[in-house]
């Protein structure tokens, strides 16, 4: 028996998905209705659910047993594995639904905040209600939420919510919390018009970290539909790394002009990393590593390893080195692991720790080279120098992954047994 009679779907967005044994089988991220002619309530197909694996599925209405406040539990622990596709006329209602802009019947208009679905007496989940914000004044929807019957607006229907410009703003707030990668595999589900509104919303940093994570189409979409200066922005704002990746996708004439556009300072590591292929240790490392000159204290190294903008591979490995302390460096000493910072008292110099025996990788290493590296010294982090000793830049486990799995890895998600 389902414990509600009326949901209000933003409210699901994220709640945890438990099997009929209690088992945990993923979280939801929306709900598929299938709109009509008419402005009579939309019939309420099912949920889309995602497992741990990052592959969304769809759960049709019957399946779930139970909707709580906290939870939705499935009726049985057997479902369909194939990845969610959305069919003609189906309409996703965190993804498309939110944000649209609708007309009320007794005039004016107002933009979609929520919808709430319905169980009915036949035992059919309905879209029943919209929880709207009217337009008060001359610059936006400023006005008091009101909930209107589902049947008293206009502008819901599939030409208009796909012909309609949208803002995103309530999406967005669905996507606050959630990972950069979470996010960018719900922008791969939506139909492009709303991939591009939400990229619009998103503030620059977020979106550089949501397309990081984005599959190289993705990512060469969402870049295409931003204007120059803004792409330009974004690149700044990625990991060097990573905007290096994306701009060699693209033309010679707008790789130059993307790189014309960004900061020199920003745009200058990206260049260096643009002469390497990408499938060499030039090619896959960051050259913006923790780098410190052995004058530094293991207090200080400890504070930079904490910065919660790296990522745990990155920060798990400080390289000393002589000045000039950006890649390329001074004379390369050494590396020292996290946990070797751990173990020594805080005011020490990280000179008297160094580990001057670790092999170091040339940028022309291989890909394959760079793996067995990897697997030899049980390490997930490495240095890349030039044959004068400079330190270049380091690679990381992360990013040999992401080039030894198939293309689509981001898309299809882990197969399961």
């Amino acid at each position: 028996m389902v414990a509600v009679n009326r949901v209000y779907i933003a409210q699901l967005a994220g709640l945890p998905v438990f099997g009929p044994d209690g088992e945990p089988v993923g979280k939801a991220r929306d709900v598929v209705i299938s709109l009509r002619i008419d402005r009579q309530p939309p019939r309420v197909l099912g949920m889309v659910i995602e497992l741990a694996t990052r592959r969304r599925i769809f759960v049709p209405m019957l399946r779930l047993t139970s909707i709580e406040p906290n939870a939705v539990t499935l009726a049985t622990g057997s479902v369909n594995l194939r990845p969610f596709h959305q069919r003609v006329n189906e309409v996703l209602v965190i993804g498309e639904v939110l944000d649209a802009k609708i007309a009320l019947d007794g005039g004016g208009s107002a933009v979609v905040v929520d919808a709430a679905m319905e169980l009915t007496r036949t035992r059919d989940w309905r879209m029943v209600r919209v929880a709207a914000r009217e337009r008060t004044g001359r610059f936006g929807f400023k006005g008091p939420t009101q909930v209107f019957r589902w049947e008293d607006v206009g502008g819901l229907s599939v030409n208009e919510i796909a012909g309609q410009p949208q803002g995103a703003q309530q999406l967005v707030a669905v996507f606050e919390g959630m990972r950069a990668a979470d996010v960018a595999h719900a922008l791969h589900e939506l139909p492009p018009k709303r991939r591009h509104e939400v990229a619009d919303a998103l503030d620059d940093e977020r979106l550089a970290d949501v397309i990081e994570e984005l599959s190289e189409e993705d990512q060469k979409d969402v870049l295409s539909h931003l204007d120059e200066e803004r792409a330009a922005d974004i690149l700044e704002a990625m990991n060097p790394d990573d905007a290096a990746d994306l701009l060699a996708e693209l033309s010679e004439a707008a790789k130059d002009r993307l790189l014309d556009l960004m900061e020199p300072e920003e745009s200058e590591p990206v260049r260096r990393l643009l002469e390497y292929s990408f499938d060499t240790a030039g090619g896959l490392m960051t050259p913006e590593p923790i780098i410190l000159t052995p004058d530094a204290t293991i207090a200080e190294a400890l504070a930079r390893v904490r910065n919660p903008d790296l990522t745990p591979a990155l920060a798990s490995m400080v390289f000393v080195c002589r000045s000039p302390s950006a890649t390329p460096t001074g004379r390369y000493l050494g590396c020292v692991h996290i946990q070797r910072l751990l173990r020594e008292p805080p005011f020490d110099l990280v000179a008297g720790v160094i580990d001057t025996s670790l092999v170091r990788l040339p940028p022309n290493a291989s890909l394959s080279d760079v793996t067995r590296y990897f697997a030899t010294y049980n390490l997930v982090c490495a240095p890349v120098t030039d044959e004068a000793e400079h330190l270049l830049g380091a690679v990381t486990v992360d990013d040999v992954l992401d080039h030894l799995l198939p293309d689509n890895w981001r898309e299809t998600g882990l197969s399961h047994a």
